[in-house]
């Protein structure tokens, strides 16, 4: 984008998307650590993830705080306007991925002492591959305002889901064979569907990213294919 007259407001955009970059890449990492903690069952590794969301929270407040200093003090107009709005989204988005990994760290600790089915856990390692690899994918194209590059993510957020039902069939038919398994099987949901959240959050900034470089709300019908229909399965605290 073209520099502006003042020079400090350069800097106050640059030092937003510095801090969303930021903010991204302590994502990623919390995402991949938590479902690898879960494969490899370490509660360390999982309560550095829970940890490293602190700072995921205070980069978010510090975000929203420049974004609406910057608005008062600026008052920008377009695209600018778009790009500040644009960033306490995203961080919004981010802040939630990081609840999302958050809590299926603290699963690691409640299914310590429980022997889980190994192709389940590796099926939600799977599941967190592909939301890792459009969150970083996503970012990519936030950082470089390439629109194809987010409708990509945005379209490919079904693969998630046909995952997610496919576990979740799975999950089902385990505690159904033996009520032994229900304890370790409900915690599994829990974690695959805070990682189908994490995916639909990248498709959320893949819809911002759309926002900012054309001014319009994107308003085309997500490509779900969650059909598992089990309300009580949400992300968990």
């Amino acid at each position: 984008m073209p520099g502006h007259i003042v020079s400090s407001y350069d800097t106050d955009l640059e030092d937003l998307r510095r801090q969303i970059s930021e903010m991204g890449g302590v994502a990623e990492k919390m995402t991949g650590e938590a479902t690898l903690a879960l494969a490899r069952q370490d509660e360390s590794l999982a309560q550095a993830v829970i940890l490293a969301d602190k700072r995921l929270d205070a980069l978010q407040r510090e975000i929203e705080e420049k974004a609406v200093l910057l608005i008062a003090k600026r008052q920008p107009m377009a695209v600018d306007l778009r790009e500040t709005i644009s960033a306490i989204r995203v961080s919004g988005d981010l802040e939630r991925i990081g609840d999302l990994a958050k809590n299926v760290a603290k699963r690691v600790t409640a299914i310590a002492d429980q022997s889980p089915a190994q192709k389940i856990v590796l099926g939600v390692r799977h599941m967190s591959d592909l939301a890792e690899g459009q969150l970083k994918d996503v970012l990519d194209a936030y950082a470089s305002a390439d629109l194809k590059a987010a409708h990509d993510v945005w379209e490919r957020d079904g693969e998630i889901d046909a995952l997610y039902n496919s576990l979740f069939r799975e999950l089902l038919t385990y505690m159904m064979e033996d009520p032994r398994n229900i304890s370790f099987c409900t915690h599994l949901l829990f974690c695959a569907k805070n990682v189908e959240r994490i995916g639909d959050h990248t498709t959320n900034i893949a819809e911002t990213i759309h926002y900012l470089a054309t001014g319009e709300i994107f308003m085309g019908d997500r490509p779900k294919n969650d059909s598992s229909n089990y309300a009580t399965v949400a992300p968990g605290a």
